[in-house]
């Protein structure tokens, strides 16, 4: 499920002549997408513009995820992907972005735009969990945000047991929902 809006280098048109039509105005850059400049931007448009990175078997997660749902305003450099399938990858490596291999369960994913990503509730519970100082740094703009997220990944949190960092990421997290 695409758009066709978002165009991507060799369906129609090489990069060179995308990245072209960015300089004349008439594109701009969407994930690995390009977009007309007047296109409204929504979540199902920016995780559709990550299809050819994420495909069927990963989901994207973490920041990519939180860019998509519109909890963060940057694009990540390095887009953060996670196993969905049943079956393991082999390791997949492409410098444009970061793999986790643990599964993803399916009630912890909502389809935008035909991609796989995690739900609000989760990303945040995610990057709260993280060790990266960037990804806490994010969890003000994401709470403030969406506190009704923040308030899903706390209790996502406080439903499992055996998730690493878990008590770490409660904590922090319950402290950003009491100051706001």
């Amino acid at each position: 499920m695409g758009s066709r809006f978002l165009y991507f280098p060799s369906e129609l048109l090489s990069r060179a002549e995308l990245t072209a039509a960015c300089l004349d105005g008439d594109l701009v850059g969407l994930g690995e997408g390009f977009v007309p400049a007047d296109t409204i931007e929504t979540a199902a448009m920016r995780a559709a513009s990550l299809r050819p990175l994420v495909g069927e078997r990963m989901a994207a997660t973490h920041r990519s995820a939180a860019w998509v749902h519109g909890l963060i305003d940057e694009v990540p450099v390095r887009h953060d992907l996670q196993r969905i399938s049943a079956h393991r990858l082999h390791e997949p490596v492409d410098r444009r972005f970061i793999y986790r291999d643990p599964r993803i369960p399916g009630e912890d994913l909502v389809r935008l735009g035909g991609v796989p990503v995690t739900t609000p509730a989760r990303t945040i519970a995610d990057l709260a969990r993280g060790t990266d100082e960037t990804g806490h740094a994010l969890l003000g703009q994401c709470a403030e945000r969406a506190p009704h997220a923040a308030q899903g990944a706390i209790a996502w949190l406080a439903a499992r047991r055996r998730v690493p960092r878990r008590l770490a990421a409660l904590a922090l997290l319950e402290g950003l929902v009491r100051k706001r």
